[in-house]
């Protein structure tokens, strides 16, 4: 599903340029969930940017469902991230003036295909978010809005979720509920997820882990 192949990234560009990532091969497979492990400055988010289309390498090949990423121009990776990779953000950016079912529904916005209210309920409600389908960001605990972003990133039943230390923000329990709800989005799925943490008991549950230096 996803696939990396002699990968370099550099800043800023030019002959002084400082490497921030090298990747010679990486592979995850559909249904797989694995965990980028590194300390800040390692290059994760940079690696989750570049399979997203938010950036592109100095080299190298990057292909998300046998769709080579880097031979795309920026609009087209724009409208196939948005129609095929869910990204969860660790500042969750939720918009405030919107509720919980309005922001879930945002995910769906840029990718031409009609709103479908039933699915983003139904995401919700399997993220126990039923009861706070009206509410706006400022009425949510760190935890809740956590599962929003969640439901927001799975809208589109996306082949790839990315998440960015996705428990980094939230209290231990919110931690591991939004984990597991990560983790089950592979499984049920058959999505690939790639998640970044610089947190080794997270990356313990994960199905691989892969340290960048």
């Amino acid at each position: 599903m996803i696939s990396l192949s002699d990968v370099r990234k550099s800043f800023p560009a030019g002959p002084d340029a400082n490497p921030v990532l090298e990747i010679t091969s990486l592979q995850v497979a559909g249904g797989e969930a694995l965990a980028i492990v590194g300390e800040s400055g390692s290059g994760k988010t940079t690696l989750l940017n570049l399979v997203a289309g938010l950036l592109s390498p100095d080299h190298g090949s990057i292909q998300v469902g046998g769709q080579e990423v880097t031979s795309m121009s920026e609009p087209q990776r724009d409208q196939f991230r948005a129609q095929h990779i869910g990204y969860l953000f660790q500042a969750f950016h939720l918009l405030e003036g919107f509720t919980a079912l309005e922001n879930v529904l945002l995910g769906a916005a840029f990718t031409g295909r009609p709103e479908d209210p039933a699915y983003a309920k139904e995401l919700l409600g399997k993220l126990g978010m039923d009861h706070r389908l009206s509410h706006t960001p400022k009425q949510l605990s760190g935890g809740q809005q956590a599962r929003v972003a969640l439901a927001r990133a799975l809208v589109n039943r996306p082949k790839v979720l990315l998440a960015d230390e996705p428990t980094g923000a939230l209290d231990a329990a919110s931690g591991q509920e939004v984990l597991e709800l990560l983790l089950s989005a592979a499984k049920l799925e058959g999505t690939a997820v790639l998640c970044a943490t610089h947190n080794a008991e997270v990356a313990a549950a994960f199905d691989r882990v892969v340290h960048l230096p």
